[in-house]
């Protein structure tokens, strides 16, 4: 009977279509986790965590992060006006920015600190008033097509491997060859991306002259790992106008090939500089100087939040000071070697890491070299940098 009675329920069942229950509705597609932004660039091995976002009205979707974090340094042979040991805050700062639409903007505001080798450390407050003030990058963004922007305003360099503020690079403190460098220009710069391939084209004041005499420019070709980038730029009308900002470099020329290879646990960036300063008597050179540079930047990450950068450069300068050539280094005719060695580590937002650098100058002119006479070679110095980068922290 109870056989009866299954077998006719099973009958049933299959009738009506319902031997089987429904299948659940399937579950949404997981929203692709947000990444971070292109821009502040960050060479790394430091990460840039995703912005937190918020809706301003009219303005739209606005993005920021922010960075908190502090340096000491201890230094030997350093120079009059100069200490063996110093403290700052390294950066401070809270960027704002706009990333769709037509028109966008980026504003990075707040206190830092300029750190490179062979210069004498500038504490923050003399920092934001020697250089370039409390809101140091800040333009509009126009995208009137796809591949196309237009930004201006106050704009980071097209010049160079290193990036201006610390957090960017893979060293806390720039090189020698950051050292011939402009580092922020205000002006207008155009970017178009075609293929493979991307372009920009800047007019601007170089090295933070208010004088808009400079062209500046790059051609990057970049494909899976590899990217190589020309970078080009020089005053067209050269000015007897210094500042701490504003260096007699300010009337160069300057010439950059870099190739950069990412892949993995691994960038590697040599890269090779050319700059020349030209007799100007009007301008206040009496003999024009060059300088021909080179440098090897590595990063290597690990697990578990470590990494491990290092750099080399080789420096030297035209001239001699017999001939009241222009100094551009130790004096005229001399050169520069340096070594960096950077250890960091990361978690979250949270970093800690250190510098152990060395600078040695050969053929300076005594006065122009390190210790309290100019007269030492030589130069080691060791930094350490501890301090949170902030955004959306999803995990």
């Amino acid at each position: 009977m109870m056989r009866h009675a299954a077998l006719l329920v099973g009958f049933v069942s299959g009738c009506l279509g319902q031997t089987q229950p429904p299948p659940s509705p399937a579950a949404p597609p997981a929203a692709p986790a947000p990444a971070p932004l292109p821009s502040p660039s960050i060479t790394g091995p430091l990460q840039q965590l995703p912005p937190a976002t918020f809706d301003a009205g009219p303005l739209g979707k606005l993005s920021v992060n922010g960075v908190l974090s502090g340096t000491g340094l201890w230094q030997s042979n350093h120079v009059p006006g100069d200490a063996p040991t110093q403290a700052a805050l390294s950066n401070g700062q809270i960027i704002i920015q706009k990333t769709d639409g037509w028109w966008q903007f980026y504003v990075e505001a707040g206190g830092y600190t300029l750190p490179a080798l062979a210069t004498p450390f500038a504490s923050t407050d003399r920092t934001l008033t020697d250089f370039f003030g409390a809101v140091p990058v800040a333009y509009v963004k126009f995208a009137p097509a796809k591949n196309t922007s237009i930004l201006v305003g106050s704009l980071p360099t097209l010049i160079g491997a290193e990036y201006t503020f610390s957090f960017e690079n893979m060293n806390i403190e720039r090189g020698l060859l950051w050292n011939q460098e402009p580092a922020i220009s205000r002006g207008i710069q155009i970017n178009q991306t075609m293929g493979k391939f991307s372009a920009s084209l800047s007019w601007n004041d170089g090295f933070y002259s208010t004088r808009f005499t400079w062209l500046s420019g790059s051609l990057t070709w970049a494909s899976g790992p590899h990217s190589l980038t020309f970078v080009a730029g020089g005053n067209y009308s050269q000015t007897a106008f210094q500042t701490a900002a504003t260096p007699v470099q300010n009337n160069s020329s300057i010439y950059d090939a870099i190739y950069t290879y990412t892949k993995g646990h691994w960038v590697i960036q040599p890269y090779f500089q050319y700059t020349n300063v030209p007799t100007n008597l009007k301008a206040g050179i009496a003999r024009g100087a060059a300088t021909r540079s080179g440098a090897v930047l590595v990063s290597r990450t690990f697990s578990r939040g470590f990494s491990l950068a290092g750099r080399w450069e080789y420096i030297s300068a035209t001239g001699a000071a017999n001939t009241d050539a222009v100094n551009l280094l130790f004096g005229a005719g001399s050169d520069g070697l340096s070594l960096t060695v950077t250890p960091t580590f990361q978690y979250g937002g949270f970093f800690v890491r250190s510098d152990l650098s060395w600078v040695h100058s050969g053929g300076y002119t005594p006065g122009d070299a390190f210790g309290s006479t100019g007269t030492n070679p030589n130069q080691p110095r060791a930094m350490a940098e501890i301090g949170f980068l902030f955004g959306n922290n999803v995990k």
